[in-house]
């Protein structure tokens, strides 16, 4: 089960990497271009904000295990991302982009598991 809570781990991180460093430094055309029209009606701050945040669960989803320093970052990470995931799914949602909700599900199952797992029976 470790070995499965470690891969949630990295492809959390590789996606909210990604899609983080997209959000601090794509011009909201290009974000646009890259996303969708889901960012529509939110303030280029809170996109910024978003992606800080979204680069921050990437980083405690894996490098405080790894460091061996403050572990418990971890499930709490993966807290983060489940609380992003509801605001996504809310967003994406009211726009009927049902396969944009699928997606965040999926990611957000992916983080409760973590969670789940770094919290409980296989806290690191």
């Amino acid at each position: 089960m470790n070995t499965v809570l470690w891969t949630l781990q990295i492809v959390l991180a590789v996606v909210f990497a990604g899609a983080g460093v997209a959000k601090l430094v794509l011009s909201r055309e290009r974000l646009r271009t890259t996303l969708g029209d889901g960012l529509d009606g939110v303030s280029t701050p809170a996109v910024r904000l978003l992606g800080a945040a979204e680069v921050a669960a990437a980083v405690g989803l894996t490098v405080p295990p790894v460091a061996g320093v403050a572990p418990v970052l971890t499930p709490l990470a993966g807290l983060g991302v489940v609380a992003v995931m509801v605001g996504a799914i809310l967003i994406h949602g009211r726009k009927r982009e049902y396969a944009s909700v699928a997606a965040n599900v999926v990611l957000l199952i992916m983080a409760a598991v973590v969670v789940w797992g770094r919290l409980g029976p296989f806290a690191l």
